[in-house]
């Protein structure tokens, strides 16, 4: 029995040294998390969010929304108005009647005459070629009545006439292709610079400005784009009258290419 008894006490004793010992690895591991901020248990920060993003494509920060599929064709009626006989050389002005027209503004391509901007500078001739006149950029050059020698306009100095009749006036020049399509896709005609004749200038023509030299072309054109399709570009042309008027487009984009890609409209 008392050998029983002290084999009891041994066990007994055990065990407390044990719970001692553990006891003591406990406290010593929770003194150290408390002095240093750190926890022997807790999974690092830096190995959760790893797992987290793990599987996740990196987007590029520049990477931008694509547009929406444009349609294959597109076509807006908008009413034809014919520049002659009253403005032989007002091509531009009378694209520009046609497209207010379409927007809803009801003038008359003369009450837009008077409004449009022009450049009163002479024409001074040299050995019968023109060698100092108004630049287009600024406002139309010559009589576009045709009473004397009349040239035209360029988008820059037709803008501000679109601008004081659609504040939402855009200038389009100098954009793709596939924006000016974009705008007819929008149901929004646009003004574009091409050549009588849909053709690329052979003969060119420079004379000197109030702002600088300028070469151009007598065969310079505007009509109002309404419509594409993958073959042709559709046109309201004011000096044939003719109205969605079929061109080849590589044809078309030939000619407004060599006529600086000039184009205006509104959102």
């Amino acid at each position: 029995m008392v050998i029983l008894q002290n084999i009891a006490k041994y066990i007994l004793t055990l065990f407390l040294i044990l719970g001692l010992v553990f006891s003591s690895g406990v406290f010593t591991v929770l003194l150290y998390a408390k002095v240093t901020g750190k926890e022997f248990l807790a999974e690092p920060a830096s190995v959760v969010m790893a797992e987290a993003n793990e599987g996740k494509a990196a987007k590029p920060a520049d990477e931008k929304p694509q547009p929406p599929p444009k349609p294959a064709s597109a076509m807006l009626d908008a009413p034809v108005v014919k520049q002659l006989p009253e403005l032989p050389p007002g091509c531009e002005i009378v694209s520009l009647t046609m497209l207010l027209h379409y927007y809803g503004v009801n003038k008359s391509k003369m009450e837009l005459v008077k409004e449009m901007v022009k450049d009163p500078t002479p024409a001074k001739w040299e050995n019968g070629q023109i060698v100092y006149w108004g630049n287009p950029n600024t406002g139309y050059v010559g009589d576009v009545t045709g009473k004397s020698r009349g040239f035209g306009v360029y988008h820059s100095g037709l803008f501000p006439t679109l601008k004081d009749n659609v504040p939402t006036a855009v200038d389009l020049t100098q954009s793709d292709f596939d924006v000016i399509e974009r705008q007819i896709a929008n149901g929004f005609p646009v003004i574009v610079w091409t050549t009588i004749d849909y053709a690329v200038p052979k003969k060119w023509v420079t004379w000197d400005t109030p702002i600088g030299p300028i070469e151009t072309t007598f065969m310079e054109h505007a009509v109002l784009m309404v419509g594409y399709d993958e073959q042709h570009v559709y046109v309201n042309d004011p000096l044939s009258g003719k109205k969605s008027h079929p061109i080849a487009k590589q044809q078309f984009l030939a000619t407004w290419e060599a006529m600086g890609k000039q184009a205006l409209s509104y959102h």
